[in-house]
């Protein structure tokens, strides 16, 4: 008879990882509601750099117009790795490596930013409520803008008000749907 490891499926793995608190322990609440939300939305920041990458390489090494695709706007054309220009293998793949880990570093900021700031204020505050996410998400939006380049006092003002929205609207729909 095979042991219990042998038959548990992937799937399986990944829900005792809830049940257990997750795959890192820092020693503390705080720092483990940091870390798990950085490290996996920075993981997904990493999958959607490559991902609209190699979109964008097969459509022009396709020939095809991306003009018309609706992602090629002027913001997803900026964000799409700068330096990958095809000189050599190694420099275009330092670029996409150096691009993925600065969308990487960004989705792990706002994630972990996010909840850490909500976990505070639920603990300092004694209850978790639209307050709570309004705060979080201003702050997180606010850093956020700061990691682009040359931020303006607009830009910060702007993204902080949209996190906020965000994270109030998401907080006050829980539970309706």
């Amino acid at each position: 008879m095979g042991s219990n490891l042998e038959t548990r499926s992937l799937l399986d793995e990944l829900k005792s990882l809830d049940k257990r608190g997750g795959f890192l322990d820092l020693g503390h609440p705080l720092l483990n509601r940091i870390a798990h939300p950085f490290v996996k939305a920075a993981g997904i920041g990493a999958v959607q750099a490559v991902c609209r990458e190699a979109y964008f390489t097969a459509l022009e090494g396709a020939g095809l117009d991306t003009s018309g695709v609706p992602d090629a706007s002027k913001l997803a054309r900026r964000q799409r790795l700068p330096d990958l220009k095809g000189e050599t293998c190694a420099k275009s793949l330092e670029a996409m490596v150096k691009q993925t880990g600065k969308e990487s570093i960004q989705w792990g900021l706002a994630a972990g930013m996010y909840s850490g700031i909500t976990y505070g204020l639920k603990e300092a505050r004694g209850s978790h409520d639209w307050k709570n996410s309004a705060i979080a998400g201003a702050v997180t939006g606010a850093t956020l803008a700061l990691t682009t380049e040359d931020p303006s006092h607009e830009q910060i003002v702007q993204c902080a008000i949209t996190g906020a929205a965000l994270s109030t609207a998401a907080n006050l729909l829980t539970g309706i749907f």
